[in-house]
């Protein structure tokens, strides 16, 4: 017999969202990169740090966890997005012919 055994999922509910989190992003730096270069980086800042102070402020764990890993997320996607230039630069990922400042971006 266990006793008064509970079960917590909430670091699991965190890990998952985290995950999840991070797998999203991955496409969205590369969407971002291919039709708009690197200049969207100043977006990424605002989300990340505005996710940040906000999930300071969230009195639900979780919620207040998922939101800061959202923002973390985002301000990592600013070096994630220099990084996938230099991706397409290497011809590991396709570039925007169509882009009119590829080699500005």
């Amino acid at each position: 017999m266990l006793g008064n055994f509970t079960i917590n999922f909430t670091g699991i509910i965190i890990a998952a969202c985290t995950f999840l989190t991070i797998g999203i992003w991955h496409p969205i730096v590369i969407k971002t990169e291919y039709y708009w270069g690197t200049r969207p980086w100043i977006v990424y800042l605002i989300v990340g740090m505005a996710s940040i102070v906000t999930a300071l402020f969230v009195e639900n764990v979780i919620l207040s966890a998922i939101i800061g890993v959202f923002g973390a997320s985002a301000l990592w996607g600013i070096g994630e997005l220099f990084a996938q230039k230099k991706r397409v630069d290497k011809g590991w990922f396709p570039k925007n012919h169509r882009r009119e400042n590829n080699k500005q971006s």
